[in-house]
C-alpha cells in the first residue's frame, strides 16, 4: 500500500516545499494539495462537514504552481490533487498545466478531479450545480484525449474541441486520474473514465461501499478501479484494516495551521 499527506497549502501553514522535502525524506509516496479559486461571501451553501467553514478554504494556492514548487525540492514524491475542480477550469488549459508539470517532474503526477460543493463558487464560474458531474466527465474525457491522441476532437453535451494539436503530452500513459466523492455517482465515473475512486471514510462499512463499486464496474463491462482512501485515521489498526480489504493507497490530513513539517515527521513514526 501506498501512503501519502494531503496539504492545504495556504499563507497559515508550513512553505509546501518544506513540506514535500519532509514528507520525501519519512518515506511518503506522495503529497497531494487542495484547491479553491475562491469562496463566495454569501456562504448560502453549506459547509458539508458541518458548521462554520474553516478559513483555510478561502486561502489555497493554486494547486499547480505549488505542486511544481514541490516537484523542483523533490525527486521522487508523486504530485497529488486531492482535488483539481476540473468544473471550475477551462480544460484545453488544464490540459497543458497537467502534462507540463508531469513532463517537468518526470511523471510524478496524480490527478485527484471532483465536482465541487458550493453551488456559488461554480455558479461564478458558469457551471450549473445540477450539471457539475456531466461537465466534469466531459472536460476530463477531453482533457485524456489531448494527452493520448495527436489529433484530438470531443464533441459533448457542454465542452467541444474542434480537431486540434496540443504537446507536450504527459509522460506518464495513462496519466492517473483518481475521481473523488462517495458516492455512486463517483464510483461510475471512475469506472467510465478508467480512473482510481478517491472517497473519503465515512459511516457506511468500506467493505459494504467496495461491494457496490465492484457491482458498478461489473455492470459497465469494466475493471473495478483501485481506491485512494483520502483523509483516512493515522492509524496502523486502520491501514492494516485497509490493506486487508486491497485499498492501494491512503493519505493522512496535516495541520492546516501550525507546523505541518513537524506533523509530517510525527505522522511517519505512527504508520511507516
Amino acid at each position: 500500500m501506498h501512503l501519502g499527506v494531503a496539504l492545504f497549502a495556504t499563507d497559515l501553514t508550513s512553505d509546501v516545499r518544506d513540506v514535500a522535502r519532509a514528507a520525501e525524506e519519512a518515506g511518503f509516496e506522495s503529497l497531494f494539495v487542495a484547491e479553491h479559486t475562491h469562496i463566495p461571501t454569501s456562504r448560502r451553501t453549506p459547509y458539508p462537514m458541518g458548521g462554520e467553514l474553516p478559513e483555510e478554504y478561502s486561502r489555497t494556492q493554486d494547486p499547480f504552481l505549488a505542486l511544481m514548487a514541490a516537484a523542483g525540492v523533490t525527486s521522487q514524491l508523486k504530485l497529488g490533487t486531492g482535488v483539481c475542480l476540473v468544473v471550475e477550469r477551462d480544460p484545453i488549459v488544464l490540459a497543458k498545466e497537467v502534462s507540463t508539470l508531469d513532463v517537468l517532474s518526470g511523471g510524478r503526477v496524480l490527478l485527484g478531479v471532483g465536482a465541487g460543493w458550493n453551488e456559488e463558487e461554480l455558479a461564478h464560474h458558469g457551471v450549473a450545480f445540477a450539471d457539475r458531474f456531466e461537465v466534469l466527465q466531459e472536460r476530463v474525457e477531453l482533457m485524456q484525449r489531448l494527452w493520448t491522441q495527436d489529433e484530438a476532437a470531443y464533441d459533448g453535451e457542454h465542452e467541444r474541441l474542434e480537431p486540434s494539436w496540443q504537446w507536450p503530452k504527459p509522460a506518464q500513459t495513462p496519466l492517473p486520474v483518481l475521481v473523488g466523492g462517495g458516492g455512486k455517482r463517483a464510483m461510475r465515473l471512475a469506472v467510465d473514465l478508467g480512473a482510481g475512486w478517491m472517497p473519503m471514510p465515512s459511516t457506511t462499512k468500506l467493505v459494504d461501499r467496495l461491494s457496490t463499486l465492484t457491482e458498478v464496474a461489473a455492470a459497465a463491462g469494466r475493471p473495478t478501479p483501485p481506491v485512494t482512501m483520502y483523509l483516512v485515521r493515522p492509524e496502523r489498526a486502520v491501514i492494516e484494516h485497509y490493506a486487508s480489504l486491497g485499498i492501494e493507497r491512503c493519505v493522512f490530513l496535516l495541520p492546516t495551521r501550525g507546523d505541518a513539517v513537524a506533523a509530517v515527521r510525527e505522522i511517519a513514526g505512527r504508520v511507516l
